[in-house]
């Protein structure tokens, strides 16, 4: 019978080592796990404390407003109880008063005319004659109406037993608890200040109508509306780099005026440095994040820089045209390898650009393509990537290589743009000729 042969000790040494480090990674792997159900545990059991506070504060203030509103439509009705017993009450008291009026004087003439005629012919004649002529005067077979019982009001309460019904129907399908909302943020994407956040519909029976997104800071506790849409896609702006942001977005169903459940929040920050111009141009007011440019009535012309080269090769740079003014053929939006003052516009060397009505220019010259006119809330983008290093063989005069593609109103050109030396980052610049021209960069 063969004897197995042990392995060598190094070769167990080595095993051993792989078993543990396979074991460590297996608990390392298991502790994530644990740590996500924890997570998940924690999840259910606070948006369930939660949903219970929400039900019972809703349900008592609802039934603080229905007994409000009950009693003041009691005190109603009472009220017009009150004006018609009023209104029919006054009419029949004035008749009261004239027959009380009538009785009283027909007692005072049967009185005098028992006392007239106990006197006598002879000696009374002059009492009879008295009481004959007051008598004559006063209308005898005169007698107020007294209004039947089916003429005068007979106040009743009409009162529809059917409403009790349609309350109870109403409020057994008042409310709904959902175990998940029907929409939850898909995706957020970190832009130079600001965070692109798209969210999707994961309830494929729920028809959204509307969407409601709304962001705040991690250390706040109040969360503020963004955006009201029917879009699935949105950009926050004014956000501060390296600072942490909860997102949560929820839906409003179709023909519905509630909205859903809110989805469950996210968090995202954004490491990219805000675009900002550059300050102290006689011919731009710029907002308080500086990242809005207006074109003002000064007579300074020239292009407005961004204040650093912070837009790099890869990523997309965005300008939105808040309002327009008088358009001119040397307007710019653009970017740059360089700044370059004592220019009036960026259509110039080293340089790409779209002028407001279309036009394309690269290194200073036209190109054949060209774009819509920009408007008021077009958007410009502008995508730049490294083609080549190096030296080309060419006689275009360019040794770096940079294919851009431009986008405004559903339309872009796409073109390789040579510089005379590599650039890691580019400034973005714009001029425009005449005031009113408000651009946005993100």
């Amino acid at each position: 019978m063969k004897e197995t042969m042990e392995p060598e000790p190094e070769v167990l040494l080595q095993e051993a080592r792989e078993n543990v480090e396979a074991a460590q990674s297996y608990r390392r792997e298991l502790g994530h796990r644990l740590q996500g159900l924890q997570e998940a545990r924690r999840q259910i059991k606070e948006s369930a404390s939660q949903t219970r506070d929400v039900l019972k504060q809703h349900f008592n203030d609802l039934k603080g407003t229905l007994g409000k509103l009950l009693d003041e439509r009691l005190v109603t009705l009472l009220q017009e109880v009150d004006t018609i017993e009023q209104e029919t009450i006054k009419p029949l008291d004035d008749c009261q008063k004239l027959i009380e009026h009538g009785v009283n004087t027909a007692e005072d003439l049967v009185r005098e005319g028992e006392i007239a005629i106990l006197g006598g012919v002879g000696e009374q004649n002059e009492k009879l004659w008295s009481f004959t002529k007051k008598a004559s005067h006063i209308q005898l077979d005169s007698l107020p109406e007294v209004p039947l019982l089916v003429d005068v009001p007979c106040l009743s309460a009409q009162l529809d037993d059917s409403v009790l019904n349609i309350v109870k129907d109403h409020i057994f399908k008042h409310g709904t608890v959902a175990s998940r909302p029907p929409v939850q943020i898909e995706e957020l994407i970190e832009k130079p200040g600001g965070i692109i956040v798209r969210w999707c519909k994961v309830d494929d029976d729920f028809t959204a109508q509307d969407y409601r997104l709304q962001f705040r800071k991690c250390t706040s506790n109040h969360f503020e509306d963004v955006y009201v849409g029917s879009e699935t896609e949105f950009i926050v702006l004014h956000i501060d780099p390296n600072v942490d942001y909860q997102f949560r977005v929820c839906a409003r169903g179709d023909g519905r005026q509630e909205w859903s459940p809110w989805s469950v929040p996210q968090i995202g920050h954004s490491t990219l440095v805000p675009h900002e111009w550059t300050t102290g141009f006689e011919g731009y007011s710029l907002s308080s994040r500086r990242n809005i440019a207006l074109r003002n009535d000064s007579e300074s012309s020239g292009v407005l820089y961004s204040r650093a080269p912070t837009y790099f090769c890869g990523q997309t740079l965005t300008f939105r045209v808040e309002t327009v003014g008088q358009p001119d053929r040397r307007d710019s939006i653009g970017v740059c390898a360089e700044k370059q003052n004592g220019y009036e516009s960026l259509q110039r060397d080293q340089a790409v650009c779209i002028s407001t009505n279309g036009a394309v220019f690269v290194n200073g010259k036209e190109m054949t393509n060209q774009l819509p006119a920009v408007t008021s809330g077009s958007t410009v983008t502008f995508d730049v990537e490294a083609v080549t290093l190096g030296t080309t063989n060419n006689n275009e005069g360019g040794n770096f290589k940079l294919r851009v593609t431009i986008s405004s109103n559903n339309r872009e050109v796409v073109f390789d743009w040579l510089l005379d030396q590599s650039c890691g980052s580019l400034y973005f610049g714009c001029s425009f000729f005449y005031p009113g021209w408000k651009v946005l960069v993100f």
